[in-house]
């Protein structure tokens, strides 16, 4: 019971303590990366103890991270993964082999590095990456796959030099920090890319191929496409896994692919981690054989603990969480959505304030039922603000003072053919998740709770 206490605490000290982009939003973000330095310099620069691969992308690089996580565990290899934010457990952010680390170690490390944190004054972002760089480095990874949180020229993780860099996509998204065209984001996205490092682009886009392009001659890195690789047709889906047909554009050969990743855009995800594997294993930088690939792909939630993307919750009556949260994530989410068969539809949402919330308001179906509520976050957009923008564009619904009572309330209004979708934001559907792990009993077990 004390280590647990002591964890809590230290997690508090970290939210209360420390300015968190994912709760307060635009003073929480340092535009340089001088504190991550710091912080890495004193511990040692753990970052450069052991081999990577950086990913960036407006949407997607949470998916690719953890497929190519699966790819190299079930290759053999001893395998990091860090990504941001987490939904449940802080822990989610830095596993080893799909287990989190533990309670213990993130209170050893705070509690060993406390002055340190004092000193430097870190963003809560930029002490996280720092963590995930010396567990990876002690627990001695033989390889780190990493998210960036935003952007990526001045994220906190850009000061890794990878084996191999992926970009995933680009959309509008954190246009106050990234820029308001698609080939200024794509600068920024870009700004991972480093001298002689492969990168590999997910999805090609007019307004983007030329930025990528002469970023990657000026740092004399080689460009590949995955659109140009892989062709990719989905043959079958169900609540559980999602098939697929892929070809390799060079060699016309032919394989058969299921994911337990349920959303119609891990398609392009997919591509994205096969390319991936290809240049890692044509350029000999790791050995990953396609069996193993393949396995790993039908498996990814179980081998990372990947949660809420697509992600069925219930069978009957329906009910999916889906973590997209901008214009570009929303599209796709109700493209599949419009294609879910039901009686009534309801839909749980909240956004952070932050965001373009009219464009995406303006995506969500007018024959919904809606029940508007916010995260327990300052960035949070407060529900009744929430409801008077969709009332507006045709949405109705009521208002919850929790995402928990929205959630109970939505549950009690299905009727046995009915369908719930809960998105609009992360941090919605992480405590709509707990509320259901812990109220319910509906979620199969999962690492992070």
């Amino acid at each position: 019971m004390q280590a647990s206490t002591n964890y809590e605490q230290i997690v508090n000290y970290l939210y209360e303590q420390l300015p968190m982009f994912t709760r307060v939003g635009a003073t929480a973000f340092k535009k340089d990366l001088t504190n991550t330095v710091k912080l890495c310099g004193h511990l040692g620069n753990p970052q450069d103890k052991f081999k990577s691969i950086h990913i960036a992308g407006t949407n997607g690089k949470g998916s690719v991270s953890h497929m190519l996580a699966a790819i190299f565990q079930s290759a053999g290899y001893r395998t990091g993964l860090y990504t941001s934010p987490h939904l449940v457990d802080f822990r989610e952010r830095i596993r080893i082999d799909g287990e989190p680390v533990s309670r213990e170690w993130v209170v050893d490390f705070v509690d060993t590095n406390k002055q340190l944190i004092e000193e430097v004054e870190p963003s809560f972002f930029e002490i996280t990456v720092a963590m995930a760089f010396a567990a990876f480095a002690e627990q001695e990874v033989d390889i780190a796959i990493i998210e960036t949180g935003m952007g990526g020229r001045l994220d906190s993780t850009n000061i890794v030099m990878p084996l191999l860099s992926v970009i995933t996509n680009i959309g509008y998204d954190h246009m106050d920090f990234l820029g308001n065209t698609l080939g200024e984001i794509a600068g920024e996205k870009a700004g991972i890319i480093k001298p002689g490092v492969p990168v590999i682009i997910g999805e090609q886009h007019p307004e983007t191929e030329r930025v990528f392009f002469e970023h990657s001659v000026h740092k004399q890195s080689v460009l590949y496409f995955a659109e140009s690789m892989w062709d990719m047709v989905r043959t079958g889906s169900d609540l559980r896994y999602q098939s697929f047909k892929t070809i390799h554009r060079a060699r016309r050969e032919m394989h058969d692919v299921s994911t337990d990743l349920l959303g119609d855009y891990q398609a392009a995800n997919i591509r994205t981690a096969l390319a991936a594997r290809e240049v890692l294993v044509s350029t000999g930088m790791a050995d990953l054989p396609l069996a193993a690939t393949l396995s790993a792909l039908s498996k990814v939630k179980k081998l990372t603990g990947l949660r809420g993307r697509w992600d069925v919750l219930q069978d009957e009556p329906l009910i999916i969480a889906d973590v997209a949260h901008n214009p570009a994530g929303l599209t796709l989410a109700m493209q599949q959505w419009a294609n879910v068969k039901a009686g009534q539809k309801h839909i749980v949402t909240g956004f952070v304030k932050d965001k373009d919330v009219h464009a995406a308001l303006s995506l969500l179906p007018k024959d919904n039922i809606y029940y508007f509520c916010n995260a327990d976050i300052p960035r949070a957009m407060p529900a009744g603000q929430l409801q008077q923008a969709a009332s507006g564009l045709g949405l109705q619904g009521n208002v919850y003072p929790s995402v928990a009572d929205a959630v109970r309330a939505a549950r009690e209004a299905l009727a046995k053919d009915d369908a719930l979708l809960i998105t609009g934001s992360v941090y919605v559907t992480g405590e709509a998740i707990e509320y259901l792990n812990v109220n319910n009993g509906l979620l199969f077990p999962t690492t992070v709770v």
